[in-house]
């Protein structure tokens, strides 16, 4: 998988080549889904939950640059393989699934693998993790059309927020910094995953 999609995608970092090497990603799918683990392409977690294809991952986690003292909100984990992967390059992941059934298992993934630095909540995905925040980088597991002024909010001035935005028929991979309290953003890449559910944009009011 590295070797064949992500060292070709122009991610050649140590810490994300070393991490995506570490993590064993079939053991944060569902069993039957064991053997897509490693495909070039996006893998259905079930409950509306997606597991990015390693190419689009990668190149998130080299657009936001992630540094070992900081502290990461991972938005829509899944089974916990992103909270995994992070938790290698970070000092603390945070996570947050909407289903308290899936967030226990994706705990207990982690912990199974001895992953000592990342805890996972239930929680609603568009409000985030207020209290353990704020953060220095937020990802967001799939695609938006906007993001709540919430999770903004939670981001450290100086800090990172990774997401996949809709662009009509196409999706982007944006990242975005918070400076002086306004957001710059940057496009960085295209690809393509499920709009997340609480995401979507608000239909405007009309006569």
């Amino acid at each position: 998988m590295v070797d064949t999609q992500v060292r070709p995608s122009d991610v050649t970092k140590f810490p994300i080549i070393d991490a995506m090497l570490s993590v064993p990603r079939e053991d944060y799918v569902p069993t039957a889904k064991r053997e897509a683990a490693y495909i070039g392409d996006n893998v259905d977690l079930g409950g509306g939950r997606t597991l990015l294809e390693p190419r689009t991952f990668a190149k998130m986690l080299d657009a936001l640059n992630v540094q070992p003292a900081e502290v990461v909100l991972d938005v829509a984990c899944g089974l916990g393989y992103s909270s995994a992967v992070l938790s290698r390059l970070a000092d603390f992941v945070v996570a947050v699934e909407d289903d308290e059934a899936r967030a226990e298992e994706a705990q207990s993934i982690l912990s199974e693998h001895g992953v000592d630095n990342a805890a996972v909540i239930a929680g609603v995905l568009a409000e985030g993790a207020a209290k353990s925040g704020p953060y220095d980088v937020i990802l967001l597991e799939s695609a938006v059309e906007e993001i709540p002024v919430a999770l903004l909010d939670q981001l450290k001035d100086g800090g990172r927020i990774g997401c996949l935005m809709t662009a009509g028929k196409l999706e982007v991979a944006r990242v975005g910094q918070k400076i002086d309290g306004r957001m710059n953003w940057r496009d960085v890449f295209h690809a393509g995953a499920p709009v997340l559910k609480g995401f979507a944009k608000k239909a405007a009011f009309a006569l």
